[in-house]
């Protein structure tokens, strides 16, 4: 667990611990670590957890494949973040996959640790149980970011859309989508061949230009 003292401190669960207090909430919490490797589901459709999780290395997609086995992909998830917190100890089934696009390890916090007051009242457990709170917040305000993204009509403004989100949501005109193409044309919900031809127009009229998954918009 020490190796990613430093991860965790940047998820929002432990906004405002320091390193040893980190440390002292992963034995109050019980943190275990589990690794995936490139390719396998870190849980299915259907699957119950009482566990919130983070991501401490590699890279998952929340995905959903529809009964012709059309993909959709719901958001990915970076190291540092925190996923599954809807569904921990509700007794329910997840409604999307998770997979490891990258080998990967998660820690898994129980949820019920996480939501009672541990026997030595320490301040900072009251504090992760606020930053939780905090984090389903900001979970909905990026759902509803989403939705609007896909009131948006035509591939082109799904594109211009979901890129100036993505700047800002980084700080920076220059970023790296969490996405290759066909990762980033399920998450749009278009057709990558249609969409590569876009990215193609953006770039020659000069709004954006890209290698890769490295992307920057430009002022017009």
């Amino acid at each position: 667990m020490e190796e990613y003292i430093s991860v965790l401190s940047t998820s929002r669960l432990f906004a405002g611990l320091s390193g040893d207090e980190i440390r002292a909430m992963t034995l109050c919490l019980g943190a275990r670590i589990r690794r995936y490797k490139k390719g396998s589901f870190v849980l299915r459709s259907g699957d119950e957890t009482a566990g919130i999780m983070i991501l401490a290395e590699g890279r998952l997609l929340i995905q959903r494949d529809d009964y012709w086995g059309k993909r959709s992909i719901v958001s990915a998830v970076e190291p540092g973040e925190m996923f599954g917190e809807a569904y921990a100890g509700a007794n329910c089934g997840l409604a999307n996959d998770v997979y490891a696009a990258e080998d990967s390890a998660v820690v898994f916090f129980d949820v019920q640790r996480v939501l009672t007051q541990c026997p030595s009242g320490c301040a900072f457990h009251g504090l992760t149980v606020r930053n939780l709170f905090h984090a389903v917040c900001e979970k909905n305000r990026a759902l509803v970011n989403k939705i609007g993204l896909f009131s948006e009509r035509s591939t082109r403004e799904k594109l211009l859309a979901y890129l100036s989100e993505e700047a800002r949501r980084q700080g920076s005109a220059e970023f790296i989508l969490p996405f290759d193409r066909q990762q980033l044309a399920d998450y749009l919900a278009v057709d990558r061949s249609a969409m590569s031809r876009e990215l193609g127009r953006l770039r020659d009229e000069g709004l954006i230009s890209f290698s890769r998954r490295c992307f920057r918009l430009h002022e017009i």
